[in-house]
């Protein structure tokens, strides 16, 4: 696969309608949903789980005591956004009495994906430390490649956590990332070839837990071939194709309790 071949393969709103319109929206929805949170007293934020600017996470509550806690990590390729764009996301688990950790992560080019993934760790970590309970970890994108590292063992995960955790999710995840390394934006990853092995999630055998991966039907060839690809190398790893959804609106569902993405989350 050439280079501009490998470009068309992962571009995402380039085959999206209105895809421009997205991110300002999650970001007005997210800060609407902050800003009531934390008026009511459900929501604790940029809490550090490290010295960098960016290794921050914000804490949501459900109305009661918590059953345990999901974290989400946002996608972006690694290079963009932050947690601030995804809050309202929170709201099907909170409905559901889950807290909910999403955290932001140092991005590339400043960051390579080994050290974003070790960001991860400790935040899942931090977040853990603050909520008991089961916990479930759910991402979208390159957050669905972030929380799949959190079951490979080289990454190191407290045992303590990896006892606590119910179930992953990663939607839309990245698992193989050998074909990026063909593409323009590894300009800023500088994916090489041993990262690529040591970063690939289907190139690890996962720590014991439940795990589905989530994609939409409409996505791009490419990404339905990274979820299946996951699902073929994680013995026991369920696939969830839904219907209609294409690369931004597949994590709708996060928003409401009732839906069949939240239920594969959380396990209902």
């Amino acid at each position: 696969m050439s280079q501009s071949e490998a470009d068309i393969a992962y571009a995402n709103a380039d085959f999206i309608p209105d895809a421009a319109a997205y991110p300002p929206r999650w970001e007005e929805r997210a800060r609407e949903w902050r800003e009531v949170e934390h008026a009511v007293g459900r929501a604790q934020l940029n809490m550090p789980y490290g010295e960098g600017a960016r290794q921050r996470f914000d804490l949501f509550y459900p109305a009661g005591r918590p059953e345990g806690l999901m974290v989400f990590v946002h996608g972006g390729y690694w290079r963009r956004f932050d947690n601030k764009l995804w809050s309202h996301f929170a709201a099907g688990a909170q409905a559901a009495g889950w807290a909910v950790a999403m955290p932001s992560y140092t991005l590339a080019p400043e960051a390579r994906i080994a050290e974003i993934t070790q960001e991860v760790r400790r935040a899942v970590e931090a977040a853990a430390a603050r909520v008991a309970g089961p916990i479930v970890l759910t991402g979208h994108s390159a957050g669905g490649h972030l929380v799949a590292r959190m079951l490979c063992p080289d990454v190191g995960l407290d045992p303590a956590v990896a006892a606590r955790l119910k179930r992953v999710v990663p939607i839309s995840p990245l698992a193989d990332l050998v074909p990026l390394m063909e593409t323009a934006m590894n300009a800023d990853l500088r994916i090489d070839a041993a990262e690529a092995e040591a970063e690939s999630p289907i190139r690890h055998s996962p720590l014991p837990c439940p795990v589905t991966v989530w994609v939409g039907a409409e996505e791009r060839p490419a990404f339905l071939d990274q979820a299946r690809w996951l699902t073929e190398a994680w013995e026991g790893a369920e696939l969830r194709i839904d219907p209609g959804r294409h690369h931004f609106d597949v994590i709708d569902g996060l928003a409401d309790d009732a839906s069949p993405l939240m239920k594969a989350v959380l396990g209902g």
